[in-house]
C-alpha cells in the first residue's frame, strides 16, 4: 500500500509534539500536585526529574531497540507505554505513585522518540524534502514546548492538574490507530548487534542514586548514613557503567566518541545548558503562583515570551552560525542566560511583571537556543558520518541527564536556604523569594560555567544542510 510520506511525517511529529509538551505542561501543575497529593518541598522536584531521568537514561537503549526490532513496533510500543502511564499518572493519589508513573512514561518516550526519528529518515530521502520534513518536526517539537505552559494553565485552572496528564491519552488512542494506516514497517538496520540493556539499567540507576543523593542533603544532611551511602552507590554503579561499555561489542554510549574535544566540550555545554534551563522552569513556575499569586494560566502565559524569543532565536542562530560560526554563537548564548538568569533572580513579589521577569525570561529564551543550536552543530562535527546519529543520542541524553542532576542542585540550594531563612524569622513569602533568588543564582553558575566552556569548543561555520541534519538530529 502506498503511503504518503508527508501524512506518515505528521503522525510521527504530533507523537513528538506530545513528548515535548509533557515536559513543560506538567510544571504550571505543580504548586496544585503538591497541595492535593502532599508533596514535601524536596520530593517534588521529582515529578519532573523521575521522567528526565528515564527518557535521558534510556534514549539510545531505545534508538538501539529501533535499529533490531524495526521503528514501527518500537514507536508503537512507546507510544501505547506513553499513553498507559499518562493515563495512570492522573489517576494518582500518593507521591510515590505519580513518581513511578512518570518514570515509565519517561521510558516511554525514551521508546517512541528515536523510533519516530528513524522512521522519518527511512520515509525521507536525503536532500531537500528530507530538510522540510526535519524543519518540521523540529519546529513542532519547539512548538510543543511553548504551547505546554498555557495548555497546562488552561487545564489547571478549568479542570484539575490531573488533566494535564489525561490529555494525552485520546491523543495517543488516535495515533494508534493511524499507525497501521499511515507509517511503513521498516528496518533501519542490518546485522548482528546486542541491546546493551545492562549499560542503560546501570548509567540510569547510576544517576538516579546521585540525584538522590543530591536531594536527601538538605533534609538528612551530606554527613548522614544515608547520603554517603546513595552517592557511593551512584558513583559504584557509574563506573560499572563505563567499564560496561568499554568492553561492549555495540555500546549504548561508544566511549571513542569522546576522544572528539568537539564532542566532549558541547555534550558538557549542552548539559549544562540543560540543567540552567530546567532548574529556571521549575522554580519560576512555583514562584510566579505561591509568591505572586499567579493562577495556572496566568503563570502558562507569562512563559509565552520566553517561548517567542526561543522559537525566534532558533531562526536567528541558524543565520548567524553560518556568517559569525559557532562559537561566537554560543559564547553569545551563554552570556545572555546568565545576564537572564541574574535579572530574574532580582524580581520580588510585588514588583511589575513588564519591568521585572519579562526581560529576563526574554534574554534568557534567546540565550538557551543561542547555546543549543551551535553545540549540537559542534557535537556532531568531528565524527564519521555512520556515528552522527550515535553522536546526537548521546549529547541529547547528557541534555537531559543535565538537567536532572542540575535540578537536584539547585532546588537543594533553594529549599535549604528557604528553610534557614525562616528559622531566622522570615515570614513564609520572604523565605520563598529568598530561596528562589538563590536557586536562580545557582543556576547562573551554570551558566557561567558555561561561558568558560564555550571559549574551549571550536569555530565551525557549517554549510545550510549541515545545519538542518544537526540540529533536526537533537
Amino acid at each position: 500500500m502506498r503511503r504518503s510520506p508527508w501524512a506518515t511525517l505528521a503522525v510521527l511529529a504530533l507523537a513528538q509534539f506530545i513528548v515535548v509538551l509533557d515536559v513543560t505542561i506538567v510544571n504550571v501543575a505543580l504548586p496544585h500536585i503538591q497541595a492535593d497529593l502532599h508533596f514535601s518541598a524536596d520530593s517534588l522536584q521529582w515529578v519532573i526529574n523521575a521522567y528526565t531521568l528515564l527518557f535521558g537514561g534510556f534514549l539510545l537503549l531505545g534508538g538501539r531497540m529501533a535499529d533490531l526490532l524495526g521503528p514501527r513496533r518500537v514507536f508503537t510500543a512507546g507510544l501505547v507505554l506513553f499513553g498507559a502511564t499518562s493515563l495512570v499518572a492522573g489517576l494518582s493519589n500518593s507521591p510515590e505513585f505519580l513518581i513511578g508513573a512518570r518514570a515509565i512514561q519517561g521510558l516511554g518516550g525514551a521508546l517512541l522518540s528515536p523510533a519516530a526519528l528513524a522512521i522519518l529518515t527511512m520515509t525521507f530521502a536525503h536532500g531537500r524534502e528530507r530538510n522540510i520534513a526535519m524543519g518540521v518536526w523540529g519546529g513542532l517539537a519547539g512548538l510543543g514546548g511553548t504551547l505546554g505552559v498555557v495548555a497546562g494553565g488552561v487545564l489547571v485552572d478549568s479542570l484539575s492538574w490531573q488533566w494535564v496528564f489525561f490529555v494525552n491519552v485520546p491523543i495517543v488512542i488516535a495515533l494508534i490507530a493511524l499507525i497501521p494506516v499511515f507509517v511503513p514497517d521498516m528496518r533501519h538496520s542490518t546485522g548482528r548487534r546486542t541491546f546493551d540493556t545492562l549499560g542503560a539499567v546501570l548509567g540510569t540507576a547510576g544517576l538516579m542514586s546521585v540525584v538522590y543523593g543530591v536531594v536527601r542533603s538538605e533534609p538528612a544532611g551530606w554527613g548522614s548514613f544515608e547520603v554517603i551511602g546513595v552517592l557511593t552507590a551512584g558513583v559504584l554503579l557509574l563506573a560499572a557503567f563505563v567499564v560496561v561499555e568499554s568492553r561492549s561489542a555495540a555500546p549504548l554510549v561508544p566511549l571513542r566518541l569522546f576522544r572528539s574535544r568537539a564532542l566532549s566540550v558541547s555534550g558538557a555545554t549542552l548539559a549544562l545548558n540543560g540543567a540552567g534551563f530546567l532548574s529556571m522552569f521549575f522554580l519560576t513556575a512555583i514562584y510566579l503562583q505561591q509568591v505572586r499569586g499567579d493562577t495556572a494560566l496566568e503563570a502558562g502565559v507569562h512563559f509565552l515570551p520566553m517561548g517567542g524569543a526561543a522559537i525566534v532565536g532558533a531562526v536567528l542562530a541558524s543565520q548567524l552560525v553560518q556568517r559569525l560560526g559557532t562559537r561566537t554563537v554560543q559564547l553569545a548564548g551563554a552570556v545572555l542566560s546568565v545576564v537572564g538568569l541574574l535579572l530574574l533572580s532580582q524580581a520580588d513579589a510585588t514588583g511589575s511583571y513588564s519591568s521585572q521577569l519579562l526581560p529576563g525570561l526574554i534574554i534568557f529564551g534567546f540565550g538557551i537556543i543561542g547555546v543549543g543550536v551551535p553545540g549540537q552543530i559542534n557535537a556532531v562535527s568531528e565524527v564519521r558520518p555512520a556515528e552522527a546519529g550515535a553522536a546526537s543520542g548521546v549529547v541529547n541524553a547528557m541534555y537531559q541527564v543535565g538537567g536532572a542532576l542540575g535540578l537536584a542542585i539547585v532546588t537543594t540550594l533553594s529549599i535549604s536556604h528557604t528553610t534557614n531563612e525562616l528559622t531566622h524569622g522570615a515570614t513564609q513569602l520572604q523565605a520563598l523569594q529568598s530561596g528562589y533568588e538563590r536557586g536562580l543564582l545557582a543556576a547562573a553558575a551554570f551558566a557561567v560555567a558555561n561561558v568558560l566552556l564555550t571559549l574551549a569548543s571550536p569555530q565551525l561555520q557549517p554549510t545550510s544542510e549541515q545545519l538542518t541534519e544537526a540540529t533536526a538530529a537533537a
